[in-house]
């Protein structure tokens, strides 16, 4: 009922509408979006630079239903490339194939997303392709495998989801192309017969994924903010002598700063995923209702982070 109840929110213009011209709504917002223009998420950046953090931007915003629009997604993804080299940040960006026209074509997606990937090429710079909920896993890995990987090595990667039954056979799919992949949990609600339904089991594929990727991958995201699950990282590290620039801690944008520039101070990486837009409201619902227990999640962070503080 709540998920529902959070998808209903997430659709309400009206509440939209009200909601950001609340204060206290807003600053909340503020904590996990870097605000809603393109100046302000770069000004998120440099202070995350300024403490040895990379970053990698997301322009609010999924699916679209018509081609102008997503090629008005793929032009601003230039513009955000464009002011990344301009001021000499420290980051990439993230991109979901829905938000430029997969969902219209699969081919209006390839075209626009490859014009962002031959602007990356120009900087030197990446294009991460995020993954979204299990219809859409096949048709990414295809499309990033066979229309764009082979021209863009260097410049392209994916997310794979541990939450997802499949994935460690995925990981090995993704070292074999020895592609940069992000883990992740995962967030999505899916169907029990592609999806483990139990934490756990979850965790247990995150850690197996992680390990394969850690020892074989090229390069990997290690995307939690699980203390456990990181530290399981720093100790499979140590026992196989992966040194700590063949790979990379991700975290949202907010939550355990603490933490970020604590991995920081002890030699590691840290990458910050950084979402900003005006479509901040709905981004957030849509986050709340594909797992509820995010709301808890969230809150337990903040005051967490606030007590090492």
């Amino acid at each position: 009922m709540l998920r529902s109840s959070l998808l209903y929110l997430s659709r309400q213009q009206r509440i939209f509408d009200f909601v950001k011209n609340v204060d206290f709504a807003r600053k909340m917002a503020s904590r996990f979006v870097a605000g809603e223009t393109v100046s302000t998420a770069l000004e998120a950046v440099a202070q995350l630079n300024a403490k040895g953090i990379t970053a990698s931007l997301d322009l609010l915003g999924e699916s679209v239903f018509s081609e102008a629009e997503a090629r008005e997604t793929g032009r601003q993804y230039l513009e955000i490339l464009d002011r990344i080299a301009e001021r000499k940040l420290q980051a990439n960006v993230s991109v979901k194939l829905t938000a430029l026209g997969q969902d219209i074509s699969d081919a209006l997606g390839v075209e626009v997303v490859r014009e962002v990937l031959e602007r990356a090429k120009q900087y030197n710079s990446f294009v991460r392709l995020d993954m979204e909920s299990s219809a859409y896993t096949d048709r990414t890995l295809d499309t990033f495998e066979q229309h764009l990987y082979p021209d863009f090595p260097a410049n392209v990667g994916v997310v794979l989801q541990s939450a997802l039954r499949r994935t460690l056979d995925d990981v090995d799919r993704a070292n074999a192309l020895k592609c940069r992949v992000r883990i992740c949990k995962g967030a999505y609600l899916e169907p029990e017969r592609v999806a483990f339904p139990d934490k756990a089991d979850v965790d247990r594929n995150y850690v197996a994924a992680m390990h394969r990727l850690m020892e074989h991958g090229n390069y990997p995201g290690i995307a939690t903010h699980d203390e456990v699950i990181i530290n399981e990282a720093k100790r499979f590290a140590k026992e196989r002598g992966i040194a700590t620039d063949r790979f990379e801690f991700q975290m949202l944008y907010g939550v355990r700063r603490d933490l970020q520039e604590q991995l920081v101070r002890d030699g590691y990486r840290m990458r910050v995923y950084v979402p900003f837009g005006s479509q901040w409201y709905p981004y957030l619902m849509r986050r709340l209702a594909e797992r509820p227990a995010n709301i808890a999640f969230m809150a337990g962070n903040i005051v967490k982070e606030s007590l090492h503080r």
